[in-house]
């Protein structure tokens, strides 16, 4: 496993965990020990979390399956920024630390922007919860960078981390937010970082998603492409590509767009895993490097599909 190291935060692993699947209901409570057990054993640092995840079932599930190893890892939990006023944003941080059960929580994101409330506002809170002893570090999400600046401005100190979209497809965070995060040494966190599946091999204009719902359907379309025929035929030169790297490193096409992603800076990912065979698939990518040469291909036959 490689590591960013960020002050403020133990070391930060490469391949994190994604965990909104924690919040669903129809989620066993066992999967979620054994996927984070073993996550523990190979490295991993980074949980991400959120209130909104099942209403705060999912940060229930982490805490317990972390037990006593949860003060030693980053655990990044989300504010949903409804009412993003200081006291709102302190008692909402107070309950995201007891469903954790942790004695501060390292990492508090703001989920999204709110239009509504100005910067110096809403960063009162979380500098005020950070004053308390209740977080350790503050950032924030979906952030553009101009966002970002002006929200570390109006916090007066480090606004440590972004976490936005981020993937293959997906690849402009990487011309001006992670420049900048190198060279202030924040953290990017890339969101979605396989497109919602779509840069796991598995898919192509054989073998398609089946039908999601309403909400699924929707994140395809932001994180990845609508899944019709004719995009899955032109996508096949980025799954061929994936696969036949993947081929050649001996790990699987996910590792391969995994890798792509934390090969830039200061950047991690934190894929979803149903499974501990997923997990260790995904995990392999922070150990593995890319050459040049398929850096620059992978790139470059996923601006032909996107042109």
């Amino acid at each position: 496993m490689r590591y960013v190291e960020i002050e403020g935060l133990p070391p930060v692993s490469k391949i994190g965990l994604g965990t909104i699947r924690f919040g669903e209901r129809s989620y066993d409570p066992a999967a979620a020990q054994a996927v984070v057990s073993r996550a523990l054993e190979l490295g991993v640092t980074l949980f991400d979390t959120a209130e909104g995840y099942g209403f705060g079932r999912g940060e229930r599930l982490l805490g317990r399956a972390l037990g006593n190893r949860r003060d030693e890892v980053v655990v990044a939990t989300k504010f949903f920024p409804f009412a993003p006023l200081p006291s709102v944003i302190r008692r909402h941080a107070r309950a995201s630390r007891r469903r954790l059960g942790l004695t501060r929580i390292p990492l508090y994101l703001l989920h999204m922007p709110n239009p509504l409330v100005r910067d110096v506002v809403i960063m009162r809170g979380l500098r005020q919860a950070q004053d308390e002893g209740v977080i350790s570090t503050a950032g924030v999400s979906n952030y553009k960078l101009a966002q970002w600046v002006a929200a570390e401005a109006a916090m007066r100190r480090p606004v440590v981390a972004n976490q936005v979209l981020l993937n293959l497809l997906h690849r402009q965070p990487t011309e001006d937010i992670v420049p900048w995060a190198a060279e202030h040494k924040r953290l990017v966190i890339a969101s979605s970082p396989l497109a919602q599946g779509m840069l796991s091999g598995r898919y192509d204009e054989q073998h398609p998603p089946r039908e999601h719902r309403g909400h699924r359907r929707l994140l395809l379309r932001f994180s990845a492409f609508p899944p019709r025929s004719d995009n899955l035929r032109r996508f096949g030169p980025v799954v061929t590509l994936l696969r036949d790297i993947a081929a050649g490193h001996g790990v699987t096409p996910a590792a391969v767009a995994l890798a792509w992603i934390i090969e830039h800076g200061p950047v991690v990912a934190i894929p979803a895993a149903s499974s501990i065979a997923q997990l260790e698939a995904n995990v392999a990518a922070a150990d593995m490097t890319l050459t040049d040469a398929e850096q620059s291909a992978l790139t470059a036959a996923a601006e032909q599909f996107r042109s």
